[in-house]
């Protein structure tokens, strides 16, 4: 998925559904300065917690790092505790980077998060001329940071590429006992990789770790309140700020929403029916495009997509332009599947893909699988996102191993509720079952009491971030306003719907929150 601009983004973007720093470095005490006048409440920690003074009182010393379209962006680092318990302990530095506002006259920062969890902010906010419109671009600084164990952030690299290939090829769909064995064996060995690399960082990688650093940036910022934009994951970040800190809240968009309430099963069950529906849509405009490969019948093209994956899975297609995968698996085949269904102008390609997949060639739908897994052809990982995504969800929804029988009933529901999808989907959470960090989180409502108007996105036909949960969690925030976009492809702010643009722009410029209900 990386290649630099656009490329990037919509790579940030496409990562919710899988699963250069050192952990637990100790920096230097930040550099501080005296807060401006009126900006001291910016700067003020949490009632209570004034050990975390010398964090919020720190200067970003931004210098400059590169191109972002036609602007310059410009980098710091900000220093956290690893442990927000012990604030004297060991620290953890997070990269900052930043886009001035055209005319660089901005008072406001805007700070951006693509989702995951574990893409990567920074490359998400060096794309800001893609990401917001114009109009934002002149009015805010955009600004993103890597989480902690993402991308430049002390990053989370448990093993090498060799054996995130093997993960992502393992059959999703286990046929038989010794098949589920090898996939729960794989996912076990991955979880104990990281705790013997990490063993301190890895219990501090929660979103609630993230939202916390993310008050202490909003202050290092010099901002009183957040402005935020978040995207798929970038959604339950956001929430999970609002919860926690909901007087600093100003402008708050949630687009491609979780609901944190969410249990492992609801959300591995919401994102089968979720792909299982966008899935039909292509399926349908692949037939009314003509020509399709999967025949002239929505449900015999399902059908015909489910086969091939089985054939897949039972005789691996040839790769031929890649250095090291050479064999094309059913994981590999879903992984790009997926991948195009997060956009509906990939929908073409994936056509020739499956055309050519049934001719025998895996070329084509290796490399849309690639892309989602941030991998180029010489096999080499741009970002950590296939690594750290299990670190932070097993800390944010911890999962227990179901007996066999229940596992059993479980892929029985799942195939029911969505044939292509549910099989694998019902697996999802096998990771976190073994995973060897015990978490003191659990999925809970958020409710923001006391923050103001907070804007929540949601597409009806999002594959990975499923209408029904937009509509879930602007019902529990207080002062949630639902904007519905009826449309295809993952989340709608700057994809293609002016209706959603206009109103989120016209709220992020002024404050003032769309009617709750907007249709677009």
């Amino acid at each position: 998925m990386q290649v630099r601009g656009i490329k990037a983004l919509q790579a940030a973007m496409a990562s919710l559904i899988l699963m250069t720093g050192t952990a637990g470095c100790t920096v230097p005490p930040p550099n501080k300065a005296a807060p401006a006048p009126g900006a001291l409440a910016a700067t003020q920690p949490p009632e209570g917690q004034e050990d975390l003074a010398r964090f919020y009182e720190q200067k970003l010393d931004f210098t400059e790092c590169g191109d972002a379209g036609e602007s310059k962006a410009s980098c710091a680092w900000l220093e956290v505790p690893m442990d927000y318990d012990k604030p004297d302990g060991e620290t953890v530095k997070l990269r900052v980077l930043r886009v001035q506002a055209r005319g660089g006259k901005a008072k406001k920062s805007l700070l951006v998060n693509p989702g995951g969890p574990g893409g990567s902010a920074v490359e998400y906010a060096r794309a800001a001329d893609f990401i917001v419109s114009p109009k934002i671009r002149r009015s805010f600084d955009v600004v993103g940071f890597d989480p902690r164990g993402v991308g430049e952030s002390s990053p989370i690299v448990c093993v090498g590429p060799r054996e995130v290939d093997a993960m992502i090829a393992t059959d999703p769909t286990p046929d038989d006992a010794e098949e589920l064995d090898a996939l729960r064996a794989n996912a076990e060995e991955f979880g104990k990789a990281c705790q013997e690399k990490y063993p301190e960082l890895l219990e501090h990688v929660s979103t609630v770790d993230a939202a916390k650093d993310m008050d202490v940036l909003r202050a290092a910022l010099g901002q009183a309140k957040l402005s935020y934009l978040g995207k798929s994951y970038g959604t339950f970040l956001g929430a999970t700020y609002a919860g926690l800190f909901p007087s600093r809240v100003g402008s708050m968009v949630l687009d491609g929403a979780i609901a944190p309430d969410l249990s492992n099963e609801e959300m591995n069950l919401g994102q089968a029916v979720g792909f299982e529906t966008a899935t039909r849509a292509y399926v349908r405009a692949c037939i009314s495009d003509g020509d399709c490969p999967l025949g002239n019948d929505v449900e015999e093209g399902m059908k015909q997509l489910r086969q091939l994956l089985k054939d897949i899975d039972e005789r691996p297609l040839l790769v031929d332009e890649d250095v090291r995968v050479t064999k094309l698996t059913e994981g590999w085949a879903s992984t790009g599947l997926a991948r195009a269904m997060y956009e509906q102008e990939l929908w073409g390609g994936l056509t020739d893909a499956l055309r050519e997949a049934k001719e025998g060639n895996g070329d084509l739908l290796f490399a849309m699988a690639r892309e989602y897994a941030d991998r180029d052809e010489q096999g080499k990982y741009a970002g950590n996102i296939m690594q750290v995504i299990s670190a932070v969800n097993c800390l944010d929804r911890p999962a227990t191993r179901p007996s066999d029988k229940e596992l059993e009933a479980r892929v029985e529901e799942f195939r029911k509720a969505a044939p292509t999808w549910g099989p694998s989907m019902a697996l999802g959470s096998s990771t976190c079952e073994t995973w060897p960090v015990k978490s003191p989180y659990k999925p809970e409502k958020i409710t923001a009491a006391g923050a103001g108007p907070i804007v929540v996105v949601g597409t009806t036909r999002d594959p990975a971030t499923p209408y029904e949960w937009a509509q879930r969690l602007a019902d529990q925030l207080e002062s949630g306003r639902l904007i519905t976009f009826d449309g295809d492809g993952h989340t709608a702010y700057m994809r293609s719907n002016a209706c959603v643009d206009n109103a989120v722009d016209a709220y992020l410029s002024s404050g003032k929150a769309p009617k709750d209900g907007l249709a677009c």
